[in-house]
């Protein structure tokens, strides 16, 4: 029985013959081999790459718990007769795995590769990842009261499946109780605001006319917003079905992404000049078109290239299509900073 349930899960996330998980090893493989003779190398404590992997490997636990994707998959389980405890175990179990071998090792591949690190370092590091996937599962059923399996039973957000071009402001609708349905989105928004806070501790020995852009570029890494359309594939059917939809969603949904790129900013902007000073009007006609810039280049990717075939909304979270539009923002901060 737990053998069974745990395949269940477990093909659904790698695969029926395992083939996304060998994959993706692979591609971890290949980057810690890459970046190892590469030479490049950084000095990371101990206590920061425990940190890394504990915080990385509970937030994406925490994702995949959570996700909406899973709940057909659990609903399924829970109509056949099971053993609570064997069920919980079994699917915890994949889940686990799934967070480990596919997401903190893609993590761990890099900080190993250019860090130098003991054995006990190494396996200190791969400990911590465990013992946050675990205290993750362990917290999760706590939020709705029950220790059972059926608190790992994540009801169907209620969302909006279509927008109607005749109404006035819909689409902004949709986006607010989109973002008040999943509140993970709005702790990702303000852990960005956090960083917004921090980056001028860590970057304001430069020069402001470099490192600024630098910053903007930084905090156009806000995925969960940039992705609602891959997300939600009805609604991208619906868009893209009805005539006048492109535009009718877009435009609001790109000063959507605007407007959240442009208040990380401002928060970036008001730590840089309390903390350093020197900032002037040109700084803020910089940030509003990072912002803005950063937006279309979102709209575009999810409009052109939507993000298809992904099993869980982690997927989503941390598919390397989350680094182009950040690294056309770097490109194009090296070059504002140069003239």
């Amino acid at each position: 029985m737990m053998k069974m349930s745990f395949e269940v899960t477990a093909k659904k996330l790698f695969g029926v013959k395992y083939e996304r998980l060998i994959r993706t090893l692979f591609l971890e493989l290949v980057v810690f081999w890459g970046l190892h003779i590469s030479g490049f190398r950084v000095e990371i404590a101990p206590f920061i790459l425990y940190l890394m992997a504990g915080a990385f490997s509970a937030g994406v636990m925490w994702q995949a718990i959570s996700s909406d994707d899973n709940r057909a998959n659990m609903e399924n389980m829970l109509m056949l007769p099971f053993e609570g405890r064997t069920l919980v175990f079994s699917y915890v179990a994949a889940l686990g795995a799934y967070t480990l071998l596919t997401k903190t090792a893609g993590l761990l591949a890099v900080v190993w590769a250019v860090g130098r690190w003991n054995r006990a370092e190494i396996l200190g590091s791969i400990l911590c990842a465990l013992a946050a996937i675990v205290i993750a599962a362990c917290l999760y059923p706590l939020r709705l009261g029950r220790m059972d399996a059926y608190a790992f039973y994540v009801r169907p957000a209620n969302r909006r499946r279509t927008v109607k071009a005749c109404r006035r402001h819909s689409v902004r609708r949709y986006l607010f109780r989109y973002l008040m349905a999943h509140k993970n989105y709005l702790v990702n928004t303000a852990a960005m605001w956090g960083v917004a806070c921090a980056l001028p501790v860590l970057l304001g020995q430069m020069e402001a006319r470099f490192v600024l852009p630098i910053g903007f570029a930084i905090l156009s890494l806000n995925t969960p917003i940039c992705i609602l359309l891959s997300c939600d594939p009805a609604l991208e059917r619906g868009v893209r079905f009805l005539p006048g939809q492109g535009s009718a969603f877009c435009v609001p949904y790109c000063l959507f992404i605007f407007g959240s790129n442009l208040a990380a900013d401002i928060v970036f902007l008001c730590s840089w000049q309390l903390q350093i000073g020197g900032l002037g009007p040109l700084h803020t006609l910089t940030a509003a078109a990072f912002a803005l810039l950063s937006a279309v280049g979102s709209i575009l990717l999810e409009w052109y290239c939507p993000i298809r075939g992904w099993k869980i909304e982690s997927d989503l979270w941390h598919h390397p299509r989350k680094y182009a539009v950040p690294a056309v923002m770097l490109l194009l901060a090296g070059l504002a900073g140069i003239f």
